[in-house]
């Protein structure tokens, strides 16, 4: 098993007020386009502000219930709106959401307040508590701090500080001493901030390992292999940075099959997959070489038969093998006839090993 790095193009994303905590807008592991808000940041004194806000939203309803001059249809309009929108935020789990009703109840009230607050006797007292109400939302919004996204991709809160040093903007800087140096543990979770996000490339990501393998030896920028993590998913990767180090190779892997399960983690165990074949599996010493054809011997029910298989990989023990194609015999010169009495070698089947 290889320890693998996760490499990721990485905007982290702060903004002035970061000591004032903040509220998610977009949930962790969503997708934004750039110019989305993300998060916002609490003004100072929001609890209190809002708290006397919402009192003085009770203050105005009450002075307005206490009337009893009829007002113009636009009032009946809004209070229906105010009802069906304080039935929709009990029916509703989504925090965002909520916060978008709670806005709408606000202004249906102020609208409420200005159309009714002149025609009502007690008009003065409700223009005074509208414009106290106004004085207290102006304070609360010129507070406040949106953070927008500058591009597209995923949202996470997963800040490590390494945004900025495991970087794909050049791989040059990489070494084994390098990540070494940072005191990593596998498979440990980034931990979540309340003070910052970020956004991700989820369009590729790097994973950069150091080895010493025969493989690792032979493979080349360009080379397509795959890498399987730890809960057996396969990445198709493409080789796209070796360093020499010594006896050892640094070598990055970059792969689109993009894992969410992955935005947790910076240092993960990983297996290189060099190659892939399908076929059974025999030991080079059943195999009879006769020029450039391979055979092997098969025993079954005490019959031997001399059958042709094509060799697709093969290591110092064992060999990947399966039959040729029709087309593939032809060209090796077999006739029709020959082609459909040829046997072959399946599953289970007994090979004599060679002496």
């Amino acid at each position: 098993m290889l320890f693998g790095y996760i490499i990721r193009d990485e905007t982290v994303l702060q903004g002035e007020n970061y000591k004032n905590g903040m509220v998610r807008i977009i949930a962790e592991g969503e997708r934004v386009q750039a110019g989305d808000s993300i998060f916002r940041y609490y003004s100072k004194n929001e609890d209190n502000l809002i708290k006397k806000i919402e009192e003085l939203d009770i203050k105005i309803d009450e002075a307005l219930q206490n009337e009893e001059k009829i007002y113009p249809s636009d009032v009946k309009v809004l209070d229906s709106t105010i009802e069906k929108n304080i039935e929709e935020s009990y029916e509703e789990n989504d925090l965002s959401k909520i916060s978008e009703i709670k806005k709408e109840i606000e202004e249906a009230i102020t609208k409420k307040a200005n159309i009714t607050g002149e025609q009502s006797p007690a008009g003065s007292y409700v223009k005074k508590l509208i414009n106290e109400r106004a004085e207290y939302e102006h304070q609360l919004n010129s507070g406040t701090e949106d953070v927008k996204a500058q591009k597209a991709g995923l949202v996470s809160y997963k800040v490590d500080g390494l945004e900025k040093v495991l970087t794909p903007s050049d791989f040059s800087n990489l070494s084994s001493n390098l990540l070494e140096e940072l005191k990593l543990k596998t498979g440990q979770i980034i931990q979540t901030s309340d003070e910052c996000g970020k956004v991700i490339d989820n369009f590729k990501f790097y994973i950069v390992t150091v080895l010493n393998s025969e493989n690792s030896k032979k493979s080349k920028v360009g080379d397509k292999v795959k890498i399987r993590l730890t809960s057996q998913e396969e990445l198709s990767c493409e080789i796209v940075h070796i360093k020499e180090e010594d006896e050892k190779r640094l070598i990055v892997f970059e792969t689109s099959n993009y894992s969410e399960e992955l935005i947790s983690y910076r240092k993960i165990s990983v297996d290189v997959i060099w190659w892939s074949a399908e076929g059974l599996k025999i030991p080079n010493s059943a195999i009879i070489k006769e020029g450039e054809l391979c055979y092997v011997t098969r025993n079954r029910a005490g019959y031997l038969d001399k059958i042709l298989v094509k060799v697709l990989r093969q290591n110092e023990n064992y060999s990947i093998v399966t039959q040729y194609d029709n087309e593939e015999l032809k060209e090796l010169g077999y006739k029709d006839r020959e082609i459909v009495n040829m046997k072959t070698i399946s599953l289970y089947d007994e090979v004599i090993i060679q002496n």
